[in-house]
């Protein structure tokens, strides 16, 4: 296998991509949460089109998506209108769950008015330094180059994707201490709440006996 064909090999492999498609109605609002590491270059790609193939979608300018994109505390990273199929990218500045919205933005579908339109997603995460549209006239040491380059890249990911993992085990763990040292701290007080009612009330009956001079 010569290198061009090592590369592309290792492009296809390494590639982390999460493809899907749903449906959407007219101004309706669908979202897909996606956990996502600090500093997280993502590459989201999509297209509308209806559920009946043979169906044109119109080029009208009103036909178009909106996508959100909002943080783990809800803060918006982006929000831009397209058109019925486009490519973005955005980077995580937290770790966490991150919120991908779409909404269709227009109330005309022309001969297909009312009908449900599936929207396909494609999303991917890490550095891709090799892609589809890339110059056929590079050397093969080049097309090397940038499929290591690109295995770096998805190295690196991991590594986040790891540590991330490993935050979360921290705060789950702190939790499960925290939680524990509440049950023992209320076992303790039912225990001695328990104590000092038996002792009380042995006092008020040993009271009680003396009193009618019982002993």
């Amino acid at each position: 296998m010569g290198l061009q064909g090592t590369g592309f090999f290792l492009q296809c492999y390494l590639m982390l991509a999460a493809a899907m498609y749903f449906d959407l109605g007219e101004q309706e609002e669908k979202c897909i949460i996606e956990e996502i590491p600090e500093n997280t270059l993502v590459t989201a790609n999509f297209l509308l089109e209806p559920w009946n193939l043979k169906t044109k979608v119109s080029n009208s300018p009103h036909l178009g998506v909106t996508a959100t994109v909002r943080d783990p505390m809800q803060e918006i990273v982006m929000s831009k209108r397209f058109g019925k199929f486009a490519k973005f990218t955005f980077t995580s500045h937290a770790s966490g769950q991150h919120y991908l919205c779409f909404q269709t933005n227009s109330t005309r579908f022309s001969v297909f008015a009312g009908e449900k339109l599936k929207l396909h997603l494609d999303v991917q995460m890490g550095e891709h330094a090799t892609g589809s549209n890339a110059d056929k006239t590079k050397d093969h040491l080049k097309t090397l180059e940038d499929s290591l380059s690109h295995l770096i890249g998805q190295m690196l990911h991991i590594i986040r994707q790891q540590e991330y993992q490993r935050e979360k085990e921290d705060v789950f763990r702190q939790i499960s201490e925290e939680t524990n040292n509440k049950v023992l701290w209320w076992a303790v007080v039912q225990t001695s709440i328990l104590l000092s009612v038996g002792f009380w009330q042995m006092k008020r009956l040993k009271d009680f006996f003396i009193a009618k001079k019982l002993v």
